[in-house]
């Protein structure tokens, strides 16, 4: 497999209405703490709203769904609001088979 495919990136795209971050490729032990350094400081902006497209993730691992779990305890407890975008059908089923698909919301198109 190409390894170039499988490797992690994020892209940010900061407007007054919303953060949108663009998940690309495997979000997994080795990159967790690339996306954590990223997001978290935009989700101590609770007065934006914050969202995740991962249109292109590809895979998610424990370590990553951990990431998603801190945020979303950062930013429920003042009601911010979180959701993540174009969830692909194998990332929409681990995120329904931990149960986070519950306490997360998920919006069908892009910004």
């Amino acid at each position: 497999m190409d390894r170039d495919a499988q490797k992690f990136h994020v892209k940010v795209l900061s407007t007054p209405e919303a953060n949108v971050l663009f998940l690309s490729g495997e979000l997994d032990l080795s990159t967790a703490e690339q996306f954590r350094s990223v997001v978290e400081p935009l989700a101590g902006q609770r007065t934006v709203p914050l969202k995740l497209n991962l249109r292109e993730l590809t895979y998610i691992d424990s370590t990553g769904i951990g990431v998603f779990v801190s945020v979303l305890k950062k930013r429920q407890p003042e009601e911010a609001s979180f959701a993540v975008q174009e969830v692909p059908a194998k990332i929409r089923r681990l995120l329904d088979m931990t149960g986070l698909s519950r306490h997360l919301t998920i919006e069908g198109g892009g910004l």
